[in-house]
């Protein structure tokens, strides 16, 4: 039986706060890399309910999968919803900081499965509402960065941390430059005039089961074998063309990636801000081979639509969701026109996020 807040606490939750998803523009599968990258915040959310339970046990529930997680203050949360949000507990107390036993309530509108990280949303939404609770004084930053670790320890992701800041620090309006690995961040306006939209590609995408640790492997193995910290150091594009395949094909496009990245955010126009995407996604089809043949067919109906300036596939790929860039007006209906081609062979796409075009503009760092 899906519950309520108020049947679920017996009463208001004593504190309530949210998070957003996030859409990536450019540098995708870079922020493991210590590289650069362009997300922006969905409108989208997920919002988390807590209240102290009232005895030793923690209570979990999402009326959205129906499930419910109950485990002792010593004991653990079984894998599933329940590991992101006991990840975000127990780190919590890592710092320092006395957690009780909690019931904790999620509600998102955020699409499951469609690349737009409802798991970044999910753990900062969590530390959010503990903060308003408890009363630490965390920042945002910290906040990413627990978050970050959450998905890694706990639920066995072994992620970068551009959704988790994105989650924590951006702005629906505008793109929010984030540096891997310095955690440099700043606000950097769309191209005038322009819009985004997301549409699904009515493929759901499984993180854990997909190749994305491989794929961080064997980025891994590319820097070692030349000389450097991270594939965000190569100083000469061309040197990855030494390593043996695929590794030459996974660094060309790390490398590739952080530089179109870096021209983006010095702002381009917005037709050389869709070419940008549009490579990024050629890069992640043909080098990083995270795409699949859906994304490829919807991302080519998009760009094929009046208004559209650029598409690629956003998010880790394997699945969920591309992002076109458009003339200011003019989503909904390239978007519709693009569905109405890639649903002929029985696909099931559709719009997920138009983000709002009245963005402020900003260029300080946050």
């Amino acid at each position: 039986m899906t519950l309520n807040p108020d049947t679920f606490f017996g009463g208001a939750p004593e504190v309530n706060a949210s998070a957003p998803g996030r859409v990536n523009l450019l540098g995708e599968h870079t922020d493991y890399n210590d590289g650069f990258m362009l997300p922006v915040a969905t409108p989208q959310r997920t919002m988390v309910a807590i209240s102290r339970s009232g005895d030793d046990h923690f209570h979990f529930y999402s009326p959205n999968l129906d499930a419910s997680v109950t485990f002792a203050r010593d004991g653990s949360a079984p894998q599933g919803f329940g590991s992101y949000i006991e990840g975000c507990i127990r780190l919590v107390q890592a710092e320092g900081i006395e957690v009780p036993p909690l019931r904790v309530y999620v509600e998102t509108d955020l699409p499951v499965g469609s690349g737009l990280s409802s798991s970044a949303a999910l753990e900062v939404a969590t530390l959010r509402a503990m903060r308003a609770l408890l009363g630490f004084e965390l920042d945002d930053v910290k906040l990413a960065r627990i978050a970050q670790r959450a998905e890694i320890e706990y639920a066995r992701v072994n992620c970068g941390i551009m959704d988790q800041m994105a989650s924590s620090l951006a702005d629906e309006s505008n793109m929010l430059f984030i540096d891997a690995r310095t955690l440099e961040h700043r606000l950097v306006p769309l191209p005038a005039d322009t819009e985004l939209i997301v549409v699904d590609s009515g493929v759901a995408r499984k993180l854990a089961a997909s190749k994305y640790n491989e794929r961080r492997a064997e980025c891994e193995e590319g820097a070692k074998k030349l000389g450097v910290q991270a594939l965000r150091d190569v100083a000469d594009p061309s040197a990855v063309e030494a390593l043996p395949s695929p590794l030459r094909e996974r660094a060309r496009h790390v490398v590739r990636e952080n530089l179109r990245v870096l021209e983006a955010a010095q702002g381009v126009s917005a037709e050389r801000f869709g070419e940008l995407m549009n490579d990024s996604h050629f890069s992640l089809r043909d080098d990083y081979e995270v795409s699949i043949p859906e994304l490829d067919a919807l991302c080519e109906a998009l760009r094929a639509a009046p208004g559209v300036l650029g598409a690629r596939l956003t998010g880790a790929g394997f699945g969920g969701a591309c992002v076109a860039l458009c003339r200011k007006g003019q989503a909904q209906q390239a978007a519709a026109s693009a569905l109405a081609a890639y649903d002929q062979d029985g696909r099931q796409g559709r719009i997920l996020v138009p983000v709002p075009t009245d963005r402020k503009d900003h260029d300080e760092p946050v």
